[in-house]
């Protein structure tokens, strides 16, 4: 395991001392003891980073190199993360608890994957075209952004700070990371990589802190773009100070999304995939297909089905590799995830399997929980649970299923389960959600992703994430221009 202890902030590519004595602590999930501690940064240390990213982009080098030589320090970048990927995945699975085997293929073995799959996006992207004009040639050029926030969220941490911070230092923009106080570690050890890869001074900063620090990233006058990945309600805050000022913004937020099951769909190969499609990261995934639409017929065939998967999932120690379930991140998502369940109960739904009880005496574990007999008003139904929890609810007919899919504020993802692929496409273009699934629920991180409604604004992932990274600069010529360099 990694020394889980660090006294500096990572500014400007430089390890600096902090502002302020305030400290991180990391607790472990699974045996409520401490694994190690980082700084917490202040407004000061905001300051200085932003100060350092604003001068990198204004005056250094970073921006006015060339694509493929941005391109060649994230390659760089990738080949030194690739050979920590299984000790990432440790640290991940200690710092939230995260099964290990998820750890290691959607965390940290993806992170890899989305540096790889960026630098392929790169090459074909367009950066600059010549078009025929009314007037003559125009070039079209994609100029970087600016000096980029990424704000990201402890329950995929590294996964998700890739397709913000990868895309824009391709762009040419700087940097500055703010991590999730749950999880600042993984963060602090991908700077050390970073540090090793040299990037111009100021071009990354990684800053570990909490609500505060996020609010001085957002509203500071040197940060061009805000990048969040969380909640909507902390989504909607950033958007509106972002509109005070003109700065772009793009959201990934949350989601409720229904999986339908029509009558022609297997049922055993359907719970097969929703185990993981469901339940992945513990639960603790914003696209998780934890409304389950089945109709009146299928009803019972689905419950039981659904009930003996849960039942024999493996709940336990995240480090395990034979575990399905972990501990939650922390005490207060354990207590938020049981008081939904608690809800769940008293609004009437039928719990066919968990409870509010721990099944395990340490750790922050909650109980795999079915509930039927629940409708799309209540609680379960409506709010983003972010744990083990899933709520079956019935519908007539396929228009009815397709009612209650959208009857939600979210629009994230979805998914419909069905023999016939055809029909599972004309069910996905009556849904409202920019993701969705046709018998599987999985990202394809080459594709755009993000959400309609109030699960976002702007997609990650291939061109359309390199996309938000840049702005679009129009010059006319009223003579000929030099061919495009190849």
């Amino acid at each position: 395991m990694r020394a889980l202890s660090y006294d500096e902030l990572f500014i400007g590519g430089r390890w600096q001392a902090p502002a302020t004595a305030q400290r991180i602590s990391v607790i472990s999930p699974h045996t409520e003891q401490p694994i190690g501690e980082t700084p917490a940064a202040a407004a000061a240390d905001v300051d200085r980073a932003v100060r350092a990213a604003r001068e990198a982009f204004d005056d250094g080098p970073w921006p006015r190199m060339s694509v493929d030589e941005r391109m060649a320090k994230v390659e760089k970048l990738a080949a030194l993360y690739a050979a920590h990927t299984d000790a990432m995945a440790d640290l991940i699975t200690a710092e939230m608890g995260s099964p290990r085997s998820f750890s290691r293929l959607g965390q940290a073995t993806g992170a890899v994957a989305q540096m790889h799959l960026n630098l392929v996006a790169a090459r074909d992207y367009p950066w600059v075209e010549r078009r025929r004009g009314l007037f003559g040639d125009v070039q079209v050029r994609r100029a970087p952004v600016g000096v980029v926030g990424a704000i990201v969220p402890w329950n995929v941490p590294q996964f998700l700070i890739m397709p913000k911070m990868i895309p824009a230092l391709i762009a040419g923009c700087s940097v500055v990371v703010k991590p999730a106080p749950e999880t600042p570690i993984d963060a602090m050890w991908l700077a050390e990589m970073l540090a090793e890869t040299e990037f111009p001074e100021g071009v990354v900063s990684i800053l570990p802190g909490g609500r505060e620090t996020g609010e001085a990233l957002v509203r500071h006058p040197g940060v061009d773009k805000i990048s969040f990945t969380g909640s909507s309600a902390t989504g909607r805050h950033i958007a509106a100070v972002c509109g005070e000022q003109l700065k772009r913004v793009s959201l990934e937020l949350g989601g409720k999304s229904a999986a339908i099951i029509l009558d022609d769909a297997d049922i055993d190969r359907t719970v097969k995939h929703l185990k993981t499609a469901s339940l992945m990261n513990n639960g603790q995934a914003c696209v998780a297909q934890t409304r389950i639409l089945v109709s009146e017929r299928r009803h019972d065939d689905v419950i039981d089905a659904l009930a003996g998967m849960m039942a024999d999932l493996q709940v336990g120690d995240p480090a395990d590799e034979a575990t399905d379930i972990g501990p939650l991140v922390a005490q207060r998502q354990q207590q938020r995830v049981q008081g939904y369940i608690q809800s769940g109960i008293d609004e009437g739904a039928r719990m066919v399997l968990g409870g509010t009880e721990s099944p395990r005496d340490r750790g922050w574990y909650v109980r795999p929980t079915l509930f039927t007999g629940a409708t799309n008003t209540m609680r379960i139904a409506r709010e983003e649970i972010f744990g083990p929890v899933l709520t079956v609810l019935t519908y007539s007919d396929e228009r009815d299923a397709v009612r209650i899919a959208n009857d939600t504020e979210y629009g994230l993802a979805g998914s419909v389960w069905t023999s016939d692929a055809a029909h599972g496409l004309d069910i996905a273009a009556e849904i409202r959600t920019g993701t969705y699934g046709i018998n599987m629920y999985t990202l394809d991180t080459t594709m755009p992703f993000g959400g309609f409604k109030q699960s976002g604004i702007g997609r990650e992932f291939g061109a359309e994430g390199l996309s938000e990274y840049v702005e679009l600069q129009t010059t006319v010529s009223a003579d000929p221009l030099p061919p495009v360099p190849a």
